[in-house]
């Protein structure tokens, strides 16, 4: 499986940008999803993460009430909405998966993903 992000670029504060992660190969319906961001000089954070049949969500707590994330495992895909945008959300962000997973797992930390993606850069400007 290739995992590949997009939607990034530049947006001002308070605006909207929604992120793909389209998957190439096998079906991701049995992996956990997972989004996170490295904002440059900084470690990589969790921001959002999806269980396989989408019945468990969980967010960063610097994203809680802003950012949804979803899945559409008939087009091979995850979101991430993105709402109320501040500049301290520029980064790059990526998307990852792990493969081995149960259902209503979820996984807040970067270790516990086995696949990523490139990142996309997501620029907020004040």
């Amino acid at each position: 499986v290739q995992l590949q992000a997009s939607g990034g670029g530049l947006v001002q504060a308070g605006n909207s940008l929604r992120l793909s992660c389209a998957a190439s190969g096998p079906t991701i319906d049995r992996y956990v999803m997972g989004w996170f961001r490295q904002a440059s000089g900084k470690e990589r954070e969790f921001v959002a993460t999806i269980s396989r049949g989408a019945t468990r969500r969980d967010y960063g707590n610097s994203v809680k009430g802003r950012f949804t994330i979803s899945r559409d495992n008939a087009k091979n895909t995850v979101y991430l909405q993105m709402n109320s945008l501040k500049p301290e959300d520029t980064a790059v962000y990526f998307c990852a998966a792990r493969t081995n997973a149960v259902t209503g797992m979820v996984v807040v930390t970067s270790s516990g993903y086995d696949l990523w993606g490139q990142g996309t850069q997501v620029t907020v400007s004040s």
